[in-house]
């Protein structure tokens, strides 16, 4: 038996969730197919050694690099995808980022549609994620119809000791945009109570704008929409003209079912979306799903990415301490001729947070010293999609990722300046910590979107260029990175494919 909706959409995340919160009001039968289950609400979501040192609601699955070494993604398939777990820093893209952009490294390419294409989708997606900030402070940003649509969360006296000393040496550090349901005015029935445990951890209160509590949510309210958990989507399956998805086959709960729709939506994040699709190979797609171009699965990327404790003599009592960044290395400046990138903060790390982060050897005293002193930075500089930097399944459907940095040296570059700047802060110490591949929050690119099916996965709508009611809505689409966390454009990004399919 086949079971019949108007549209399916696979996975729930920034993009998947978006999508079914803006075409639930259409009256069309939805099914949300999410293969793991809630976040369970318990004391654990608080907790820094379940999370980071368990690995507690993570994927357990084996995926091998590009030397076959296996490793564990650093994933979470649950109702709301990553941003369960994510550090809710939402920013546009620069307007340069949707031009060419040349750096040390290689060329950014231009997207086949332009910041003002997003600009409208940007706004509605800030206030439905509820984004705080504060236009003008950032000296990258880009134009915008309307104010956040609530006020910077305020900084910490540590914080603002931070933001004071680099703005003395010339460097203009900005309110974080940051997604969170807090009330500054009436902090007392604020959701949000400011809590050092938000970066990187479930929210007990429901008060982090994730995909789940800005959009799954409200989505199954509507009768129309059908929400199924632990549904293992094993593949798409065509008709016999191959150019229609004829129905969608998952395992529910130990059950094998098949699913059809006029619409069929893939939403499973970059690297799951294109293993989907290649595991979905058939006699009409041999290499896969809407492989024509032989582009699924190539130029992923995830940002070339460090980690900064910076150390000082003073003891950091800050409780939320993400609310700062810095954009002025983003492009050229006086520091290079070329982009370095951008740098914001991440909420305070407690040792066991940091556990991941150094060698074994490295005592827990010394952790606990360390993390009582140190302001805790998250840089990240574009990488380049490279089509050697792609998604592949084993003969046994295993997925291989194999991924190799590149643009490294502005990264590098970029290190050292804002080392140097955090120096004459008042940090004598600035530790920097590699980021590992299995760290894939930024997973971007695999099925890009352009005008041309030879160049490119999906159309200008985010449809495949090869089936004609396929649709990939999620951080797949990027043709390339930039250097701001992804998650709003894929907000943003999914509410423009919902108009076009309104």
């Amino acid at each position: 038996m086949i079971h019949s909706y108007d549209i399916i959409i696979i996975g729930t995340g920034a993009g998947g969730g978006t999508l079914a919160y803006a075409l639930a009001p259409t009256g069309k039968r939805i099914l949300l197919l999410e293969k793991g289950d809630y976040i369970p609400r318990e004391k654990a979501n608080w907790d820094a050694k379940a999370l980071y040192v368990e690995g507690r609601y993570q994927v357990e699955e084996d995926w091998l690099n590009g030397k076959d070494e296996s490793f564990q993604p650093g994933l979470y398939h649950r109702v709301g995808g990553s941003t369960k777990v994510y550090g809710a820093a939402l920013l546009r893209m620069r307007e340069r980022d949707f031009e060419t952009v040349e750096h040390v490294g290689g060329i950014s390419p231009a997207w086949p549609l332009k910041y003002s294409d997003f600009e409208p989708f940007y706004t509605e997606a800030e206030s439905l994620y509820k984004v705080h900030g504060h236009r003008g402070e950032d000296p990258t940003e880009p134009t915008a119809a309307s104010e956040f649509p609530f006020s910077a969360l305020p900084h910490e006296p540590r914080i603002q000791t931070v933001a004071d000393r680099l703005r003395q040496q010339g460097v203009q550090a900005f309110s974080l945009p940051m997604g969170i349901d807090r009330q500054p005015a009436d902090p007392k029935n604020s959701p949000c109570i400011r809590c050092e445990t938000c970066d990187g951890y479930p929210c007990l209160l429901g008060a982090k704008a994730d995909a789940q509590t800005c959009c799954v949510d409200k989505a199954i309210q509507y009768e129309n929409v059908t929400l199924l958990t632990n549904a293992q989507v094993e593949r798409l399956i065509p008709d016999h003209s191959g150019k229609e998805i004829r129905s969608v086959e998952a395992t529910v709960r130990g059950v094998r079912q098949q699913f059809s729709a006029d619409v069929v939506v893939v939403a499973c994040g970059a690297i799951n979306s294109a293993a989907l699709l290649l595991r979905s190979a058939c006699d009409q797609h041999p290499d896969g799903l809407a492989n024509s171009s032989g582009l699924v699965g190539r130029h992923f990327m995830k940002h070339v990415t460090s980690k900064i404790f910076a150390i000082a003599p003073a003891q950091n009592d800050t409780t939320f301490q993400k609310t700062l960044a810095v954009n002025d290395f983003y492009f050229e400046s006086e520091a290079a001729p070329f982009p370095l990138g951008h740098v914001h903060l991440m909420g305070k790390h407690h040792w066991q947070t940091m556990r991941p982060d150094f060698p074994n050897w490295v005592p827990r005293a010394v952790l606990k010293t360390l993390s009582r002193h140190s302001v805790d930075w998250w840089m990240q500089t574009e990488d380049l999609p490279e089509p050697n930097n792609r998604v592949t399944l084993k003969p046994n459907g295993q997925i291989k990722v194999n991924y190799q940095p590149n643009n490294t040296e502005a990264h590098q570059r970029f290190k050292r300046v804002f080392k140097k700047a955090l120096k004459q802060a008042g940090f004598p110490l600035v530790i920097e910590a590699s980021v590992p591949l299995k760290v894939l929050n930024h997973q971007l690119g695999t099925c890009r979107f352009g005008p041309d099916p030879k160049t490119s996965v999906l159309d200008l709508n985010c449809r495949t260029h090869d089936i004609g009611n396929l649709y990939v809505v999620d951080s797949s689409f990027f043709p390339s990175s930039a250097a701001v966390n992804p998650t709003l454009t894929i907000v943003a990004n999914a509410l423009r494919v919902a108009r076009h399919l309104k």
